[in-house]
């Protein structure tokens, strides 16, 4: 899970956006993106909505999440 930033053109305007994505493996290794999600910008409140939606999806079982050292991620996961 990360978020990367970009620079965006909205409204004659630039704009920083946070694009969160999710990149998932089972046990066989093999690779697959859950997902790409647009924000304003990283928090984990945001990451809370994505793991919901997630869970809504039908991911169940996640023995190791990587995430970097975003403030309240840990209390998010």
């Amino acid at each position: 899970m990360d978020a990367i930033h970009y620079k965006v053109r909205e409204d004659n305007q630039i704009k920083r956006k946070a694009v969160y994505v999710v990149l998932g493996i089972n046990m066989d290794g093999i690779k697959d993106i859950l997902g790409i999600w647009i924000g304003e910008s990283e928090s984990s409140k945001f990451w809370l909505s994505v793991l919901n939606e997630l869970k809504n999806r039908g991911v169940e079982d996640v023995p190791i999440i990587c995430v970097d050292g975003l403030s309240g991620i840990k209390e998010t996961i």
